[in-house]
């Protein structure tokens, strides 16, 4: 969407993921209002300058965003991990794509192709960007202390105080990361993720169904459907629920592809979190998120106009 009344000069924001990437501009004077979006695919296991050239090159469809076109306060660029925001670099460690990106000087790189100095380029954890988004303009609005849960592929998650990321302390997992945490010794990604329920429906039904038809299934009372999606669900909240806890959380925002398929998960994750589906006043309220891909985009600019990397 356009506004027209505003004339604060809007934040560059970019929101990179596996085989996408999504570029925006946001007038950090209103919360949550995207001025221009703009799509584009990217190969992730393309070499070193192919790849750049797609995230940030011109030619693209990012092109019309890029510097130049319009005023800009600068870039804020949500990725995915493992990255380290503050120096700009990333490992990609245990990821299959960006290898040929991986420990390079990505703000230089990404700078010199978007034709702004360094300084102008910030990071930030998608997963953060996402949790941080729903914070400011979605339904994490007016939340003190926060839970983010993205699930798709993996596991993403922030844990927020006031929209501002903790990813340290006894109150949260390491590095704020609940992909790290384990349920019955294994990975929690094992567990739960789109693969790990395809995998846990084939073992049972013998089908190769996607998450989104499994969920449907379940919908529609197929009984093995409706034992993976609850087995899994309930699993992730039980993971959860000490760190939900320890942080005080008052609400818990669950988006990514999964969530879509909100009143198939709801129940069970619920159960879990709350120890059986025993709700008590000190329970977190657990909610879908409501911004869809664009709390990435919202958060990235939010966390630009607060200066950070996280």
């Amino acid at each position: 969407m356009t506004a027209s009344h505003s004339t604060a000069t809007p934040v560059g924001v970019m929101d990179v993921g596996g085989g996408h990437i999504t570029a925006a501009l946001v007038d950090p004077a209103s919360v949550g209002e995207v001025l221009v979006e703009r799509g584009a695919t990217i190969d992730p296991h393309a070499d070193r300058d192919v790849l750049l050239d797609q995230l940030a090159g011109p030619g693209r469809a990012l092109g019309p965003l890029r510097a130049g076109s319009v005023p800009l306060r600068g870039w804020s660029i949500a990725m995915p991990g493992p990255f380290d925001a503050a120096a700009g670099t990333g490992t990609f460690a245990g990821v299959d794509k960006f290898q040929s990106i991986a420990g390079i000087d990505l703000r230089a790189a990404l700078a010199e192709r978007l034709g702004v100095p360094p300084s102008a380029v910030r990071f930030l954890n998608d997963a953060v960007a996402y949790g941080i988004g729903e914070w400011a303009a979605g339904a994490g609005v007016g939340a003190g202390r926060m839970v983010c849960i993205t699930l798709g592929t993996g596991v993403g998650s922030a844990f927020l105080v006031d929209g501002a990321a903790v990813d340290s302390g006894p109150t949260v997992p390491e590095q704020g990361e609940v992909h790290r945490l384990a349920i019955d010794g294994r990975p929690l990604e094992e567990t739960m993720s789109s693969p790990a329920l395809r995998r846990a429906d084939h073992e049972r039904s013998g089908r190769d169904r996607s998450v989104e038809e499994l969920c449907a299934a379940a919908r529609g009372g197929d009984p093995v459907a409706l034992e993976v999606v609850a087995t899994a669900m309930s699993a992730l909240g039980g993971a959860l629920r000490p760190w939900v806890e320890r942080f005080g959380a008052t609400r818990v925002v669950v988006g990514g592809s999964i969530a879509r398929s909100w009143d198939v998960i709801a129940a069970p994750l619920h159960a879990g979190i709350t120890r059986a589906g025993r709700t008590t006043a000190r329970d977190p309220q657990l909610v879908p998120a409501a911004l869809g891909s664009r709390a990435p985009l919202v958060g990235a600019a939010v966390a630009w106009t607060r200066g950070t990397d996280r």
